[in-house]
């Protein structure tokens, strides 16, 4: 096929849209932060310090190294172009790969700014947000990760001194996994038990430990850390992962983070307001994950659309040429409820970090109304949208066919950066036990003791009224089309999912928890969405909002058909009037979505704003010229500098000679 079929091909897809991309980009980015991004893109891409055409070909040392250097760079142009703090963070986030100093920006930064004392945040808030210091966040150990209470590290008070004194009692309590930990960070905030005399262990507490000298660099007494090795499928590679160990290494009274609990010269505890309070460092980090993860997404499907889009193979169409891959439901099928999560994580995100934004300011009154709600909250979300996001990669990259598993289609790159989101801080399935815990905390007051009315439910709790009140019988002949009948279902699914799983409380199925969990969060998901589709006359033009109305119902759907085993299960849709399958209109309308959502789709992912530069994908260019694309990416390949391998002399001719002389003595 020619490079002008593919370009004339996706002109024609874009032309056929009935959308503004350039509406959906403000819609999606805000006015201010599109325009702030444009500028700053426009720098780094013409910076040949960020030019990707390399990274293929280089080795982990390589990559860190370079890693660093980009940051430098980020930081030198902050300074050249007197970027804001908001256009600073713009920049990093537009470098498509994980840098060492990422954590630092995460959790380090925020964990001071939330929890330091004035004194400690006097001392050091100027050194953190300039990078005179880089600092990273010492959770996790060889031994624990999402079980925070049975960390083992220790800092136990010492009244004499007025210190703490950080140890590492077993190989198991070594901090392990933590990013910029291994070669860069110059301090950390460390989580360990806290120990006051005479030995009483109250829990998990945060301290600000200096790692490295200002001076040299060089790893300070007491402290042994190093890197953990290479990533799979080569993921994080340009981020040292380290570990760490103490013996018995002391720190300052003041260095212990009493913005909340805190520890009296003599040695004596005043405890925090809420216990959860140290957690708080964790819970930025999860409720920053729901549109960084909308946004991975986002640049899967854009890659995935773009190449099915100017793919053509198999039947032939109506204009003589194989059909355009896109057209062919089995594909249009996975990838377009792909653009809906998109759309939907990216909202949810946003509001999220508003949410997390009011509770931060509350705590720093003392007022830890909200944090429980956050906890649960954040909890399932971080579970559902980092699953989400993983499966629709792959399915994204398996719908390229053959040509998706080369690297330059950006994909693969992408699943090997996101995939251990899946197990920051510990294994999903343990932070699903979070969310449960929640929910029949919830259906215990308002259902079982009755002390709790359904006007004080919270957001995340909300689905739980549809036990207090009088349901509708099952129907299977729901108008699909009416978002809200959809949401009322996965609402009834989570409620009596619930129900069930209080009323089985001693002897739950192995995988209650798990099923449990999805089905709370995705209600929640779901009445969120539904406020999102009321909200879109206000937010975005009326052309664009009915194309996002079908877009967003198209997540709704999907979620209803991935529920439908509890739904069947627990008779919320009723028998088919004609006998037959029920779910056959669920799945006819996600279909008829799909037909009526195609012509936009190449619309809707422009809609995201991604340049060639920030996708660096030979199968998702903006003009869909790929194949020429992909040639030319394949002559960069280092085994292509020579016509003859350095390997033939040595093992490729010894094999042929080899082959080539038995031959010779079987005709003797």
């Amino acid at each position: 096929m020619s490079a002008n079929r593919n370009v004339a091909d996706m002109a024609q897809a874009r032309a056929s849209s009935s959308v503004d991309a350039a509406k959906l980009q403000v819609f999606l980015w805000g006015e201010r932060e599109w325009e702030a991004r444009q500028r700053v893109e426009s720098v780094l891409a013409k910076d040949p310090l960020f030019e990707k055409s390399s990274r293929s070909f280089l080795t982990r040392s390589q990559m860190y190294y370079r890693a660093l250097a980009m940051t430098n760079r980020l930081h030198e142009l902050q300074e050249i172009h007197r970027w804001s703090p908001e256009e600073v963070n713009i920049a990093f986030k537009l470098v498509d790969e994980p840098l060492p100093i990422a954590l630092h920006m995460a959790a380090f930064e925020p964990v001071i700014r939330t929890q330091g004392s004035p004194e400690l945040k006097q001392k050091y808030s100027e050194l953190i947000a300039q990078r005179g210091i880089l600092g990273c966040y010492l959770q996790t150990e060889l031994g624990h990760g999402t079980n925070v209470a049975s960390l083992e590290t220790t800092a136990t008070y010492i009244p004499e001194t007025h210190e703490f004194e950080i140890h590492s009692p077993t190989l198991t309590s070594s901090k392990w996994w933590i990013g910029a930990l291994g070669k860069t960070a110059t301090h950390g905030v460390v989580q360990a038990r806290l120990i006051l005399p005479p030995g009483k262990d109250v829990g998990p507490h945060l301290f600000l430990v200096q790692l490295r000298s200002l001076d040299d660099h060089k790893v300070l007494p007491g402290i042994t850390i190093g890197d953990i090795g290479p990533k799979a499928m080569g993921g994080y590679s340009a981020v040292d992962n380290g570990y760490a160990s103490f013996d018995h290494v002391r720190i300052p009274r003041e260095q212990m983070l009493s913005g909340f609990a805190s520890v009296t010269p003599d040695g004596q505890y005043v405890q925090p307001p809420h216990a959860k309070l140290s957690y708080g460092g964790m819970l930025y980090i999860r409720s920053s994950m729901v549109s960084s993860g909308g946004w991975t997404i986002a640049r899967g499907a854009t890659i995935a659309i773009r190449y099915a889009t100017v793919r053509r193979q198999g039947n032939k169409g109506p204009d003589g040429l194989e059909r355009q891959v896109i057209t062919y439901p089995s594909v249009y099928y996975r990838l377009l409820p792909i653009l809906s999560h998109a759309y939907v994580f990216i909202l949810l995100g946003r509001n999220l970090t508003k949410a997390f934004g009011e509770m931060t300011s509350r705590l720093t009154s003392g007022d830890t109304s909200l944090l429980a709600e956050m906890h649960a909250t954040t909890s399932g979300l971080k579970v559902l949208i980092s699953t989400t996001a993983i499966q629709d990669l792959e399915t994204a990259r398996r719908s390229m066919g053959g040509h998706g598993f080369s690297d330059f289609a950006g994909v693969g790159r992408l699943y090997a950066d996101y995939v251990p989101a899946a197990t920051y801080e510990g294994d999903n399935f343990v932070l699903d036990q979070q969310v449960v815990r929640a929910a029949l905390k919830a259906f215990d007051a308002l259902v079982v003791k009755k002390t709790r009315s359904v006007n004080e439910l919270t957001p995340s709790t909300l689905y739980l009224r549809h036990l207090a009140t009088s349901s509708s019988p099952p129907s299977s002949s729901l108008n699909w089309n009416k978002p809200e009948n959809v949401i009322a279902l996965l609402e009834r699914r989570a409620a009596a999912m619930v129900q069930e799983r209080a009323q089985d409380l001693r002897d739950p199925d192995a995988s209650a928890d798990q099923r449990v969990s999805r089905a709370v969060t995705e209600a929640f998901v779901a009445a969120q969405v539904g406020e999102i589709i009321k909200s879109l006359e206000e937010t975005v033009a009326s052309k664009e909002a009915t194309v996002l109305r079908k877009l967003y119902n198209l997540h709704l759907l999907v979620a209803a058909e991935g529920g439908l085993v509890d739904i069947l299960s627990f008779g919320l849709l009723g028998p088919s009037a004609s006998g037959g399958d029920p779910t056959r209109e669920l799945r006819l309308a996600i279909k008829r979505h799909c037909e009526e959502l195609l012509p936009e789709a190449i619309g809707l992912s422009d809609g995201f704003g991604f340049t060639d530069w920030e996708l660096d994908s030979a199968l998702g260019v903006y003009d869909g010229n790929v194949y020429e694309n992909l040639w030319k990416r394949a002559q960069s390949e280092p085994l292509n500098t020579s016509e003859v391998t350095e390997g033939y002399e040595r093992y490729i001719k010894p094999m042929l000679e080899r082959g080539q002389r038995r031959i010779a003595r079987a005709k003797l």
